[in-house]
């Protein structure tokens, strides 16, 4: 049945419920019950919407919880996302109150909606234990999980747990639906990962004006360095990344330095830089930051998220990463050949890693030097990077149409059935 059918069956209805808890018949439009937990969920919960409402022609209506951009694209909140969207045990422990409060209110408030679907967003500690409890109260409710946990990397008891409370899985990552496959897990669609959304923008951009703003040398080769976004991981790689730059200005490289940050970083870095021989150019915002990438004959970066962006750059990398003496201690439960994400998408280790005691200056600096060259390492690597796009990109449409398609296939299923 193609997506206009499908949107089509979600309006002629007889009156009546779908089984037991399910969403209540005699309605002429969709009803979709979306719980978002943090702003990155809040993006593609907006982008889901959107592609939602275009394939239904207007006839749906949203409730849950979401942030700014979810609420542009229709939804009512159910309080604001600030109340849960904290990260780490020691945000988390002093709202513990309300946070469990607001999971109470989010379940009593989807089962009332009686909703042809529900959509959990990302943040699976808010939003996993609101998916079972609606399981639970309204069993024949659907519920699709956007944005598989890393079961494939860590607890992957997890994938197994969650099949009693999630119908489906839409996975970022082109490897999860084969994981979850393999973990026991929901079943599982690759729908894409929003970065390929800028393939053409990355391909069109012309990183010449930030070449020439920054003052830019072009006979010296240029490294983006990314300690990270969160102050704990700025705090115990600037260090060893600065030291790894001095090795190479030791090494007569001379390497140019431009550093993408985010505003409440920025300060942590240029006090982590003084001690540099040459201070590097910071520059913030999204534009500027692949702009540096597509100057950048290399990166040095943390490990997370940003490796994808490069990969899709097309940008040579190092990565490397440190955590606290406990969370160190835990690294045996650790369950992939690589914590790049670059990596696991090509299926092999492409892109050096250097982790904990090993996140030295001299290592880091003997893989970035022949990146910054025109040797057999830069050239395998950029041979590697020309084979993730293909990778991660869809048959046809974009991430948000493929998620849409899923959730309009089980939000219509009973009504089709009736």
């Amino acid at each position: 049945m193609s997506l206009t059918d499908r949107a089509a069956a979600a309006r002629p209805l007889t009156s009546g419920r779908i089984g037991r808890g399910g969403p209540a018949a005699g309605r002429d439009d969709l009803r979709i019950f979306l719980v978002a937990g943090e702003h990155s969920g809040d993006a593609l919960g907006g982008k889901l919407m959107t592609a939602l409402t275009a394939l239904c022609k207007g006839r749906i209506h949203y409730l849950g919880v979401g942030g700014e951009q979810m609420e542009r694209a229709g939804l009512a909140s159910q309080f604001p996302l600030s109340d849960v969207a904290v990260m780490g045990p020691l945000s988390i422990l002093p709202r513990l109150p309300r946070i469990l409060s607001r999971v109470y209110r989010t379940v009593d408030a989807a089962v009332a909606a009686e909703p042809d679907a529900v959509v959990i967003i990302d943040a699976p500690e808010f939003t996993h234990p609101i998916a079972k409890r609606i399981r639970k109260r309204a069993p024949s409710i659907p519920i699709i999980d956007y944005v598989s946990p890393s079961v494939w990397a860590w607890r992957p008891g997890r994938a197994r747990k969650m099949r009693p409370y999630v119908d489906h899985v839409m996975g970022l990552l082109p490897f999860e639906p084969a994981a979850h496959g393999r973990l026991g897990g929901p079943p599982c669609t690759y729908v894409g990962h929003p970065l390929i959304e800028k393939l053409d923008w990355m391909q069109d951009l012309d990183a010449s004006v930030l070449a020439r703003r920054l003052q830019l040398d072009p006979a010296r080769p240029v490294l983006v360095v990314l300690p990270g976004s969160r102050t704990s991981e700025v705090s115990r790689l600037m260090q060893p990344f600065g030291a790894a730059i001095e090795l190479l200005h030791a090494r007569r490289l001379h390497p140019q330095v431009i550093i993408p940050a985010v505003a409440h970083v920025r300060g942590m870095i240029e006090e982590g830089m003084q001690s540099w021989r040459e201070k590097a150019h910071i520059v913030e915002g999204e534009d500027d930051k692949f702009h540096a990438f597509k100057l950048a004959h290399a990166a040095l970066a943390a490990s997370g998220t940003v490796t994808l962006e490069l990969a899709l750059a097309g940008t040579p990398m190092v990565v490397a990463y440190k955590v606290d003496a406990v969370a160190a201690r835990l690294r045996f439960l650790l369950k992939v050949p690589s914590v790049v994400l670059a990596n696991l998408v090509l299926e092999e280790n492409a892109f050096p890693e250097y982790l904990q005691e090993e996140c030295t200056p001299k290592n880091l600096a003997n893989a970035l030097e022949p990146l910054l060259r025109d040797t057999p390492e830069s050239r395998a690597q950029l041979a590697s990077l020309a084979r993730i796009p293909h990778r991660m990109q869809l048959d046809h449409g974009t991430p948000s149409d493929a998620a849409a398609e899923i959730v309009l296939d089980y939000a219509t299923r009973g009504r089709r059935m009736d």
